[in-house]
């Protein structure tokens, strides 16, 4: 198993602690992302890339169903690259670990002498690792220091954000990101609370938002949610990584190559959505009588719309319910 792109750093990163009793990582829809994957990853010497490893729910499965597989894991979280290297130790030289951030994808296969791939998985959102470990700050149920980066190197925190960004900022980032209405009254609460004192733990963030929420908007869900959503994607860069990323999966993948995207809120699903649109439709001018080979799509999308989970796995992976799975395949180089 090789590390790269700091992933010295990511095997002696932390470890999972003696007395951690939270529950295994369940992977979301993994015998779909299975099957769309299949026709790809059965060929001699294929190469997958799995842009968000997480604790390595899904690459396990795939290592052991194509054995002939070399793996390539990216993950921006050391603890989860420590977790998922152990993991998956017994597939030695066929796994190799880098951590990094998924928008390096182009870089890390040059790095690698890679010039092609058969399938990418793209995970999205926050692990369960990053859900489960309070002190990661991602939760606005639970108090932890405002901290949010998926990236324990990365300088900026959500503490930070709240700190430094000015109140129009902090409303375009609650609006754009969160997708929130009440973001200027919010904005402007933060802005006067941090002149007397800083906001430095989730706790005081949820009691600012649940004291300038007016009680008729508080029946229409917790606001907390989509402000700590907001912060989460600003300190993560989390839409902006994703929007080079995407591009850069479907152009290293090689022709029969597929590429599965599991995104778990709006804004993620239409960016992918976006791209793989403006992927799999004709560039022919209107008019022109015969197709060209150069305008034809460059991909087919291998499901209608966004595929969700099923009933069954819902109710046993609370997880699994907001996913939205997109996928496509390959059918020409640019």
């Amino acid at each position: 198993m090789g590390i790269g792109s700091g992933g010295n750093e990511a095997r002696n990163a932390m470890n999972p602690k003696p007395n951690d009793t939270s529950p295994r990582h369940i992977p979301v829809m993994l015998e779909r992302t299975i099957e769309l994957l299949a026709p790809a990853l059965e060929r001699d010497g294929a190469v997958m890339v799995d842009a968000t490893l997480g604790l390595g729910g899904h690459a396990e499965a795939l290592l052991e169903r194509f054995p002939r597989l070399t793996y390539i894991g990216l993950d921006r979280d050391r603890e989860a690259l420590a977790r998922a290297g152990e993991r998956l130790a017994r597939f030695g030289d066929r796994l190799t670990l880098v951590h990094t951030v998924y928008d390096r994808m182009e870089e890390v296969l040059e790095e690698l002498d890679i010039r092609g791939i058969a399938g990418v998985l793209f995970d999205l959102g926050v692990s369960s690792l990053q859900l489960d470990r309070v002190e990661r700050g991602f939760s606005y149920s639970q108090d932890a220091p405002l901290d949010m980066r998926m990236d324990d190197t990365s300088a900026l925190t959500a503490e930070r954000v709240l700190a430094e960004y000015d109140e129009a900022r902090l409303r375009r980032i609650f609006y754009e990101y969160g997708e929130e209405k009440l973001a200027p009254r919010y904005a402007r609460r933060i802005v006067q609370q941090r002149a007397t004192a800083p906001l430095t733990t989730s706790a005081q963030l949820v009691a600012l938002i649940d004291a300038a929420t007016p009680a008729a908007q508080r029946r229409a869900g917790h606001s907390a949610k989509r402000v700590f959503q907001a912060l989460r994607i600003e300190v993560n860069q989390e839409l902006a990584s994703l929007e080079r990323a995407i591009p850069a999966a479907l152009d290293a993948l090689e022709v029969g190559g597929r590429i599965v995207v599991l995104a778990y809120q709006s804004l993620e699903d239409r960016l992918v959505k976006r791209e793989l649109a403006v992927a799999s439709v004709s560039t022919a001018p209107r008019g022109l009588p015969v197709e060209l080979p150069e305008h034809a799509p460059r991909f087919r999308l291998l499901v209608r719309g966004a595929e969700l989970a099923g009933d069954e796995e819902r109710a046993a992976n609370p997880r699994a319910i907001p996913v939205r799975l997109r996928a496509a395949e390959k059918l020409r180089a640019a």
